[in-house]
């Protein structure tokens, strides 16, 4: 039976129970195959650039899909669409277990890399409609708890299974996961939906898909073809003026595929401008670090993971207490606060050297990851707050699409500036040994982690942009069916 509730109706432990599950399947699974690409190596007796797709492609497919969640979430609800991400990611790691090759493996795994990318940012749209504005600060930290859980635990998981079955336990522990998944979402989560139908822009559909797609593939594999070669200029033009056409067109069509207008909302565009910075700032230390500790030091990948484990935990413990102080101290001073813990430890990574200690790197990444914990929750709900419930999950489809975008620029960017640097630490070594080679790649790092310290500095003066701002509660339809 239906009947008016506002958002502060809904049950809110049941609902953010409901969407644990799904976001924690989600981030587990963008971890666990990193771990593993040497065993699908040997599997399938695939070189190492073809394996990586597995990788490449979920992230391409996670960031293709996010324009389009706005769209979908108002035509269908975004319980349901939820539902059917999770269905249809179980599904797809069922078929990654069926696997007959490697090219049927990265075809799966780009399909879900499809659902992945629509579940986490269906899931912070619903914590945005469902769950009272009071609560929504202390929700999204929980919501950040499980989605950090999966990226703590997946190099560990990821390597025990490996070693201890085979690479098939990856994917087969997605679908009990999913199953309760399903069955909690379609328990608790309250159905619901705040537009009405609209026409569907196939133009803007299909520009915003393709020009995605393109400037997304450019920025990754960049560095291994060349910023100046054909092919990536070509994309990257070409995905650009594809880029600004869509931006055009969305903001002339009547009934626009992505609500553009909401960035005339200051605060949520300068929340844009520092998750942008904030996921930088993330990729830099889980691209540079793992690769320091196994290239230099020559620690296995799951020592590796198990070094960075403690703070990746401690983003883990701290998002609820980011959560409880938000509403205390407002996301001024916590995003500050933040930015300045990541500034310090950032700029502390920048003197390794090829002895350092793992307590050094441990403690330097365990106050780096709190202090993307405390800068990126009250970032996020600034902006998500400043937004009217109607459009937030526009709000969350571009925040993702952002987020997906800076992940892939820091990742091509940071590879190229390494490789560089290093080059540039041997000029006029001949005939390096590998001693030099490993100080020349060490001083490299140190180079990256002091450019990544600029650009979190560039974060400051936009924290003090953020302020709390209440919004009437939104009346909506809802009932406990699909």
């Amino acid at each position: 039976m239906n009947r008016e509730v506002s958002t502060a109706a809904s049950s809110f432990w049941p609902v953010l129970f409901a969407i644990f599950f799904g976001n924690f399947l989600a981030s587990l699974s963008t971890t666990t195959i990193n771990i593993a690409l040497p065993a699908f190596m040997q599997q399938f007796t695939a070189e190492l650039h073809t394996v990586q797709w597995m990788v490449t492609g979920f992230m391409l497919a996670t960031g293709v899909i996010a324009p389009v969640l706005g769209y979908l979430g108002d035509q269908y609800s975004y319980k349901r669409l939820y539902i059917f991400s999770i269905i249809g990611f179980t599904i797809c790691s069922a078929l990654c277990v069926l696997s007959w090759n490697i090219q049927s493996l990265i075809s799966f795994r780009i399909l879900q890399g499809l659902f992945s990318g629509l579940i986490m940012p269906a899931t912070m749209t619903i914590i945005y409609q469902v769950v009272e504005k009071e609560k929504q600060a202390f929700a999204l930290s929980m919501w950040s708890v499980s989605a950090m859980l999966g990226p703590a635990l997946g190099p560990t998981v990821g390597g025990f299974l490996v070693q201890h079955f085979n690479w098939h336990a990856l994917f087969i522990m997605n679908i009990p996961i999913g199953l309760i998944a399903i069955v909690v979402a379609i328990r608790y989560i309250p159905y619901y939906k705040l537009s009405s139908k609209q026409h569907f822009d196939s133009v803007g559909f299909i520009s915003v898909i393709i020009s995605s797609g393109a400037l997304l593939v450019a920025l990754s594999q960049g560095s291994m073809w060349g910023w100046q070669s054909v092919k990536t200029l070509s994309l990257l033009i070409g995905g650009a003026v594809l880029l600004i056409f869509f931006i055009l067109w969305e903001l002339r069509v009547k009934e626009p595929l992505l609500h553009l207008r909401i960035l005339r909302i200051r605060k949520f565009s300068y929340s844009l401008v520092l998750n942008g910075i904030i996921s930088i700032s993330l990729y830099s230390g889980t691209f540079l670090i793992p690769i320091y500790l196994q290239n230099v030091q020559h620690t296995t990948a799951m020592q590796a993971g198990l070094i960075m484990l403690p703070g990746s935990l401690m983003m883990v413990v701290c998002a609820p207490i980011a959560g409880r102080l938000y509403s205390r101290i407002g996301p001024v001073k916590l995003s500050l606060f933040g930015v300045l813990l990541m500034v310090v430890s950032t700029w502390s990574l920048t003197g390794l050297t090829v002895t350092t200690s793992h307590m050094f790197i441990t403690v330097w990444m365990a106050v780096r990851y709190i202090g993307i914990t405390f800068a990126n929750m009250p970032i996020t709900n600034a902006g998500m707050g400043a937004v009217p419930a109607n459009e937030s999950g526009h709000a969350s489809s571009i925040n993702n699409w952002i987020k997906q975008g800076m992940g892939s620029f820091a990742i091509g960017i940071f590879s190229s500036l390494l490789a560089s640097r290093t080059a540039f630490h041997l000029q006029g070594v001949v005939n390096p040994t590998e001693a030099a080679q490993q100080f020349a790649f060490t001083w490299s790092v140190g180079d990256v982690f002091m450019i990544a310290t600029i650009i979190i500095g560039l974060a400051i003066p936009f924290t003090f942009m953020l302020k709390d701002r209440r919004l009437r509660p939104v009346k909506m339809t809802a009932d406990s069916s699909l």
